[in-house]
């Protein structure tokens, strides 16, 4: 049975029951079939809540954890963050060239132009456009 019973003030029809076994675990039995739809849409809420709560408290003390780090190494956080190096993608060489206009090309990357998809639709091949 559980040590105490609360009505929880988000939900003044519902029937809590909070367990607190210990200081870290906490469980909460709520007779879901007692409460009405608009107190199901308030729970919904306050999970949805309580949850970006945890969320941005984690964020949080996991980038104090990093400061600490960096600040024993000599650096700030921010200095770290600029000086992370950005992944810059080189432009890739052209693969395939228009049949009448020879300044539209494709390197055979990302999405097919509508001009090499045409000329596949009527039976052509990719090797008819290779430069």
């Amino acid at each position: 049975m559980p040590a105490f019973q609360r009505q929880t003030p988000f939900l003044p029809k519902a029937r809590a029951q909070i367990h607190r076994a210990t200081n870290e675990d906490q469980t909460t039995d709520i007779d879901l079939n007692a409460l009405s739809l608009p107190e199901l849409k308030q729970l919904q809420k306050n999970v949805a809540k309580a949850i970006a709560s945890f969320e941005d408290r984690r964020k949080a003390e996991a980038r104090a954890k990093v400061d600490d780090l960096a600040r024993e190494l000599g650096f700030s956080l921010d200095e770290l963050a600029e000086a992370a190096p950005t992944r810059k993608r080189a432009a890739s060489a052209p693969k395939y060239r228009h049949p009448e206009n020879a300044e539209i090309t494709w390197s055979g990357r990302g999405r097919k132009p509508a001009w090499i998809a045409e000329a596949l639709a009527s039976g052509k091949s990719l090797d008819d456009f290779a430069i």
